[in-house]
């Protein structure tokens, strides 16, 4: 997935604006961030991007062909919201369901991402009893378990300690330098400043650029 363009996007609940005619593109190889106080649309634009919801107006493109209304990404890691997991089971159980609906069973590959999580797929433990962090960290890994060319990620550090984001933050410039695209929500200052080469601000579902900084000096655009 080498580009994703947003063209004219909008979106209404019950007649509220949300998203007001938002364009925008969003390069492979790059980490984008989206900033603005709860209810600017942030999430919303995400759930479109990835089909979760379908836009009032507007078009979506992946890689210069329109995708279908409702059209769910398939090369996409995800993470909108609180990840829902099976309680009752390990972590380890749930990313195996959760793999088997697509992919043969590969029990070795998931007990790596875990590791790479800093998750122990040993432990027995039910999701429900994991911390904030822990079940944070099973989302990531449920989000690359698939190696996922596109990666929407909102408050991906959420719950996590401050040696916890570090090692995420290494990981995710890591995926970029794969060639990975991905979009962040945060509102974590050290998620924006350490990881994006673009920065985009959104406000009452409009967005317009915040900051642009890029290794190699390439700008990026984003129009209202």
């Amino acid at each position: 997935m080498d580009r994703i363009e947003v063209k004219g996007l909008h979106k209404k609940f019950r007649g509220y604006p949300v998203l007001n005619g938002i364009s925008c593109s969003f390069e492979a190889g790059k980490i984008y961030g989206l900033v603005g106080r709860n209810g600017s649309g942030k999430t919303v634009l995400l759930k479109c991007i990835c089909g979760f919801l379908i836009p009032t107006e507007g078009e979506i493109w992946i890689d210069g062909v329109r995708k279908k209304d409702g059209e769910l990404l398939n090369r996409a890691g995800i993470i909108i919201e609180e990840p829902a997991f099976l309680g009752n089971v390990s972590g380890l159980n749930n990313l195996k369901y959760l793999y088997g609906i697509r992919n043969r069973p590969d029990k070795k590959k998931l007990r790596n991402v875990m590791n790479q999580m800093g998750l122990n797929a040993d432990d027995k433990k039910a999701v429900s009893k994991y911390s904030l962090g822990m079940r944070q960290r099973l989302a990531l890994a449920q989000a690359l378990m698939e190696e996922p060319e596109l990666l929407l990620l909102d408050e991906p550090m959420n719950g996590l300690d401050e040696k916890g984001a570090a090692e995420i933050r290494s990981l995710l410039l890591q995926w970029k330098r794969e060639g990975r695209l991905i979009i962040l929500a945060s509102h974590n200052r050290d998620d924006i400043e350490i990881l994006c080469d673009a920065v985009y601000e959104m406000d009452a579902g409009r967005l317009r650029p915040a900051a642009c900084r890029t290794a190699d000096s390439d700008s990026h655009e984003c129009r209202t």
